[in-house]
């Protein structure tokens, strides 16, 4: 599934939370199915992708600009750098081989809805494996999505990482 195939005939600036569910379980698929050039189609081009910190067991950091980010792309232009590194390995944080990832989506909210955007809140839980080992990720996630054309468009997210103590480096596909 693409954002291609949520494209509305109706020219109402919202969706129906069956067609919310259906655009995040599409972004994850596309991460699952590393499609990463799908995947790109669900942001807008100013959209900022965050994971900040945790300041310490239950303060995150509150600024990306001048505080430590697990993850900081101030629009999707870095998110497009970051899947140009994964796609032709120039990245020493690129885990190679690629493990297989499996997001689960849960606890979907929808906070408000206000003149063509949505707002959202979801749990998520990422099981990877690689050299024989599983690993998992998982937390909350923060969207704001824009209706108001065609597909639907991130235009923000947050993601709360909350079991941060990693043993390697964490990528927009563990997420």
């Amino acid at each position: 599934m693409t954002t291609a195939t949520l494209d509305r005939q109706s020219t109402e600036a919202t969706m129906n939370y069956e067609e919310i569910q259906a655009f995040l379980y599409a972004e994850a698929r596309a991460l699952d199915d590393r499609d990463w050039d799908n995947w790109l189609t669900f942001y807008h081009a100013d959209c900022p992708f965050w994971m900040p910190a945790w300041d310490d067991e239950d303060l995150l950091t509150e600024d990306p600009q001048n505080e430590m980010s697990l993850i900081y792309y101030p629009d999707r232009s870095g998110i497009e750098d970051r899947v140009f590194r994964i796609q032709t390995d120039r990245s020493s944080a690129t885990s190679l081989p690629e493990p297989r990832t499996n997001h689960n989506l849960a606890n979907i909210e929808v906070l408000s809805r206000d003149a063509g955007t949505i707002t959202l809140r979801f749990n998520w839980h990422t099981l990877t494996y690689r050299y024989g080992k599983t690993d998992q990720h998982w937390g909350t996630s923060y969207y704001t999505i824009d209706v108001t054309g065609k597909n639907p468009l991130i235009t923000d997210k947050k993601v709360v990482l909350k079991n941060d103590q990693i043993h390697h480096v964490i990528d927009v596909y563990h997420i």
